[in-house]
C-alpha cells in the first residue's frame, strides 16, 4: 500500500491508448495517467512507464497522437496494454495510417488528436510528455459512445509492469 491508495483507489478514469513513431520504429501503449493541462494555450499531457517500449521510441518522437478508448474498445485495450512491443508488432494486428511526423492513428478509434511535444516532466516510475496540438479528429455528431475507464480493466495483465 502506498501513502496515495487511499484516493487513487477510487479514481475511475478514461484509459487512451498513445502511439508514437521515431527513427523508423513505431510503438504504442495503454495510458491511464492523462489529462489536458491548459486551457490557453491548450496543452495535454500524458505520462508513460519508462519500463515500456512506447516509452523509448517516444524519446525520439516529434509528435504523439493520444486516442481516447470507448467500451467498444475493450479489445484494442487489450492488445495494447495486455502485449508489448518487445515481443508484437501490435500495428499487424489493427487498421492504421501514419499522421502527423508519422505517429500511427488507429482508425476504429473516433476521438484522438496528435500533439507535438513541447516537454518531458520526469515523474517516479513515469515521464510526462506535454503535448501541443497539431491534428485533431473530427467533431463527433450526436452523444459520445461511453469512455472506456481504468475499473473495467484491472482484470487487464499488463504487457509491460508499470
Amino acid at each position: 500500500m502506498t501513502e496515495l491508495d487511499p484516493m487513487t483507489d477510487v479514481l475511475d478514469g478514461p484509459v487512451y491508448v498513445v502511439t508514437a513513431a521515431s527513427g523508423g520504429e513505431r510503438d504504442g501503449c495503454l495510458v491511464g495517467f492523462a489529462s489536458q493541462c491548459s486551457i490557453d494555450p491548450p496543452r495535454f499531457t500524458v505520462w508513460l512507464s519508462i519500463a515500456n517500449r512506447t516509452y523509448r521510441v517516444a524519446r525520439e518522437a516529434e509528435c504523439l497522437t493520444v486516442h481516447l478508448l470507448h467500451r467498444d474498445d475493450r479489445a484494442l485495450a487489450e492488445l495494447f496494454g495486455g502485449e508489448t512491443g518487445d515481443e508484437v508488432d501490435k500495428f499487424a494486428r489493427v487498421a492504421w495510417r501514419p499522421g502527423e511526423a508519422g505517429s500511427p492513428v488507429l482508425e476504429q478509434v473516433r476521438i484522438w488528436f496528435t500533439g507535438r511535444i513541447e516537454g518531458r516532466i520526469e515523474g517516479g516510475d513515469h515521464v510526462g510528455f506535454l503535448l501541443a496540438p497539431a491534428a485533431v479528429c473530427a467533431p463527433i455528431e450526436g452523444p459520445p459512445p461511453p469512455l472506456l475507464r481504468y475499473r473495467e480493466l484491472r482484470d487487464l495483465e499488463p504487457g509491460h509492469p508499470a
